[in-house]
């Protein structure tokens, strides 16, 4: 079920519209968690011409506590000795868009090249590999990296923090050399409040809003599937247009009503969990309180500056913040429904 892809023209075609352009700028893909970020990139990576050759770094379900954790996951390791251009012309040839998520999405290197830059533990080392390793594939296909859920590495350190190394290179691959298009995917209002507000990055980044479906979408989507009227406002009411919770409700089509009310029992009981976390920081947690009523009465607010609690909100996905506009949402509508209860159970 392709729900991700449900009326995403607009964005599909923002994506293609970059990519036919040079080199320019970094490409923030962000929006809610589950909102299909990951899933739309992928779709477009498996869709390109065959004249582009994208390399797709995903971070999502490895941990990552060091730079060599990084370096593993960033490089398909070859056993033999080979020259650059032998490995650029083997991967051409071999390169196949719907198999990316595989290691032929990573940066192929020699055994000897990828051992001594370990030994030696100088990440300048790693971008003048991966720099030539570019250039060699632009010769003949448009290189384009995709990094999803970069803020992983966000407090590795080499000498410096690997971040801003990170941005160094990303800058350089695109408004310095023009030599590869990269999309940085994040779902972490912190990460992406960070990127927003760094002085390196102005003037080098776009940035791609990925949310939610809106309602006319919802109903669209949920009618393909044979849903009454009070059937598409019963779920919209519950989840919005979150797309991984419309999967899960056409799946359970036969007992929606059920499946709703469970949905936001679990979500009111984990969400709660986690503000009694902090009941003995009595500034924390009325601070969130506080914060859970604002959101329940307007459930979009603007902000000022990421305080403590709404950085406590955000680092527990309960909302989302989104710099760009500077404002705050519920991650989901079952998230508000959740807030909303929460705030009975504590003001009875």
């Amino acid at each position: 079920m392709e729900l991700e892809f449900h009326n995403r023209e607009k964005e599909i075609e923002e994506i293609m519209r970059i990519l036919k352009t040079p080199p320019n700028l970094i490409t923030f893909v962000y929006g809610p968690i589950n909102s299909g970020k990951s899933s739309l990139m992928l779709k477009i990576a498996r869709i390109l011409p065959k004249e582009y050759v994208v390399f797709y770094i995903s971070l999502r379900h490895i941990y990552v506590s060091k730079a060599e954790d990084f370096l593993r996951i960033l490089f398909e390791v070859r056993n033999k000795k080979m020259s650059i251009k032998t490995i650029v012309k083997e991967l051409i040839e071999t390169y196949v868009p719907k198999e990316i998520i595989t290691p032929l999405g990573r940066f192929p290197i020699p055994k000897n090249i990828f051992q001594e830059i370990f030994k030696e533990r100088q990440i300048e080392n790693v971008f003048v590999y991966l720099e030539t390793l570019l250039m060699e594939v632009a010769r003949r296909k448009k290189p384009i990296l995709v990094l999803d859920e970069l803020q992983k590495i966000g407090d590795i350190k080499i000498d410096g923090p690997l971040i801003y190394e990170l941005f160094n290179f990303f800058v350089g691959l695109t408004k310095e050399s023009h030599l590869a298009h990269v999309f940085v995917i994040t779902s972490d209002s912190l990460f992406l409040d960070r990127v927003f507000n760094e002085a390196m990055l102005h003037g080098r980044c776009r940035y791609l809003l990925i949310d939610d479906f809106d309602y006319n979408t919802t109903v669209e989507f949920l009618k393909k599937y044979s849903f009454t009227k009070d059937e598409i406002e019963l779920t919209w009411n519950y989840f919005g247009g979150k797309p991984v919770y419309l999967v899960e409700v056409v799946n359970n089509k036969h007992r929606l009503k059920e499946f709703c009310e469970e949905q936001l029992k679990l979500r009111f009981s984990q969400i709660l969990d986690t503000v009694y976390e902090i009941e003995e920081n009595k500034e924390l947690f009325n601070g969130v309180i506080e914060l859970f009523k604002d959101i329940s009465e307007n459930e979009v607010i603007k902000y000022t500056k990421i305080d403590d609690p709404l950085k406590f909100c955000a680092r527990k996905n309960i909302l989302f913040v989104e710099p760009v506009n500077r404002i705050v949402k519920p991650q989901s509508h079952l998230d508000l429904l959740a807030i909303r209860k929460i705030l009975q159970e504590l003001n009875p």
